[in-house]
């Protein structure tokens, strides 16, 4: 559906989806080496998938704790390992890894249903600073930056809020929030940036937004 939208759109380029389940590491590999098959590899990866569950720290179920893990911090490693690794092997020098964080990986707000989804995202900001690190330890020009909005209008909230999807609704109906298109233009700003140029973290939130 999205590429359709793409091309009627007119939009350059083409969007080739490719169903992936990112808590599960056979079919990210999978994933990638279908890139690598089709593509020959990837040069920019976009570490988009995040996710929260309503688990607070003191009755959260560890079913949903573990979910957050394993999409919100290991398919993010797990990607970025297979990215770079496609890089390195095909000796691209100027390729770029983005995660999308979030600015609940720079703070903590008192809501309880998002204590454990901000632990993840305070990951997510350690996992970039760190890859950064090996970047350079490594004698590459490949980039790392995190991108880290606050509300962002997208389906995020009616996962957070499945049960009360009235409530998921309000979330964005109280300001006016980013849309996907900001977070878009501030890839597109990340990735233009010069050579010499490494952006490391973007914080964003909507004007209105208090927290």
């Amino acid at each position: 559906k999205l590429a359709a939208e793409c091309q009627s759109a007119g939009y350059l380029g083409t969007l080739i989806p490719y169903k992936c389940d990112l808590s599960n590491e056979e079919e990210i590999l999978s994933m990638f080496s279908a890139i690598k098959t089709l593509h020959q590899g990837v040069d920019v990866c976009i570490n988009n998938a995040g996710l929260a569950r309503p688990e607070p720290l003191l009755s959260g179920k560890t079913e949903g704790w573990r979910t957050m893990i394993d999409v919100n911090v290991m398919a993010v490693s797990i990607c970025t390992r297979e990215a770079y690794q496609s890089m390195k092997e095909r000796n691209i020098d100027d390729g770029h890894i983005i995660n999308i964080n979030s600015m609940n990986g720079h703070s903590v707000v008192p809501q309880s249903v998002v204590h454990f989804y901000s632990a993840t995202k305070y990951a997510v900001t350690a996992l970039t600073e760190g890859l950064r690190q090996e970047l350079r330890e490594a004698k590459t020009h490949i980039r790392a930056t995190c991108i880290s909005p606050g509300l962002v209008e997208t389906g995020f909230a009616f996962k957070l809020h499945d049960n009360d999807p009235e409530r998921a609704a309000a979330t964005y109906e109280s300001i006016r929030c980013l849309k996907a298109e900001d977070m878009a233009n501030a890839v597109i700003y990340v990735l233009s940036a010069p050579p010499h140029v490494q952006i490391g973290d973007i914080q964003m939130r909507p004007t209105e937004q208090i927290s």
